[in-house]
């Protein structure tokens, strides 16, 4: 398999727009939007608790903010064997695929899209 065939399938993710009307996705936009800046995953639960295209964002948003303490949780313990040049090679690497995910979740939120995340999209804790 070729490196761009692997990218493709990682980024390849169930695209479920289908699934909301329009009225909710434009109610929960903004704070679907939000949802994705660190703990701020809770925001579309509190401000439009009817919304569930806010609901899916805020799953996404908050699986994603587990895997950055666990991305976190995983530099410290590399960081701790005291290994400088991998630490930081490390906790970059991790972070920088944090970000992307990040940004990508906003994309897809500003966009109007209940599109799954690469490699989490399919974890659900926030039915």
């Amino acid at each position: 398999m070729s490196e761009k065939n692997a990218l493709e399938q990682v980024m390849n993710t169930m695209d479920l727009t289908s699934q909301y009307i329009p009225e909710d996705i434009a109610e929960g936009k903004l704070m679907s939007i939000l949802s994705y800046l660190w703990i701020l995953f809770f925001l579309p639960l509190v401000v439009c608790p009817g919304s569930k295209f806010g609901r899916f964002h805020a799953n996404q948003a908050l699986v994603l903010f587990i895997v950055g303490i666990v991305f976190g949780v995983v530099g410290s313990v590399v960081g701790i064997l005291g290994i400088s040049i991998v630490t930081w090679i490390v906790s970059t690497v991790l972070g920088l695929v944090d970000l992307a995910l990040v940004i990508l979740g906003i994309y897809h939120a500003a966009t109007g899209k209940a599109k799954e995340l690469p490699l989490i999209g399919k974890i659900r804790i926030i039915k």
